[in-house]
């Protein structure tokens, strides 16, 4: 295995002079600049992962009396040592108790030049696997349809946290149904 990983981890070139391919092969090999930038933030990941999972959490919490709003649950793999690095903060909107849908939130954040995104495509929507057969149900397509990523940096402040926040609300709030007023109507 260690072999044929060191194949296509290095193009899958073949041993001769020239560069020959027998099958294809990646490049995913870091050269030493980067292999040393990672080793320096291997010494702060802790510090990053509390950040970014603290952003989550009070996304979470500021945000949990919106309808239709439900953000991405931990997954547990098995071990009460594992846990989400929250490197981005999804959250899925029903358009239908929210009043509106992902991308009517993500525009409005753009209006005030805060980036948020769509959870990614499925690969099986990407034009370049159109000709593959899709396997599956419809988690992947509805996850698409109503994910957003909000901005999650470990270096977010909260001040930058609320803007997310009272945009998401506002948005909410605009699009709620109004209470109806329960006047008497008297014959007078």
């Amino acid at each position: 295995v260690a072999e044929r990983v060191r194949l296509l981890g290095t193009q899958a070139r073949e041993p001769v002079a020239h560069y020959e391919h027998t099958r294809v092969g990646y490049n995913y090999r870091l050269s030493n600049v980067l292999a040393g930038i990672g080793r320096g933030q291997l010494r702060v990941i802790e510090d990053r992962v509390a950040a970014r999972r603290a952003v989550f959490d009070r996304y979470v919490a500021a945000l949990a009396d919106v309808p239709g709003v439900l953000f991405m649950p931990e997954a547990m793999f098995g071990s009460r040592d594992s846990r989400a690095n929250r490197w981005l903060s999804v959250l899925t909107i029903d358009r239908h108790r929210f009043g509106a849908d992902t991308d009517a939130v993500r525009l409005a954040l753009d209006a005030e030049n805060i980036e948020a995104r769509p959870v990614w495509k499925p690969m099986h929507q990407q034009p370049v696997f159109r000709r593959n057969d899709a396997i599956g149900g419809s988690v992947a397509d509805d996850l698409f349809a109503q994910g957003l990523c909000l901005p999650s940096g470990s270096s977010l402040t909260s001040c930058e946290q609320q803007r997310v926040i009272d945009v998401v609300r506002q948005v909410a709030e605009a699009h709620q149904p109004r209470a109806v007023s329960h006047r008497s109507l008297s014959a007078a």
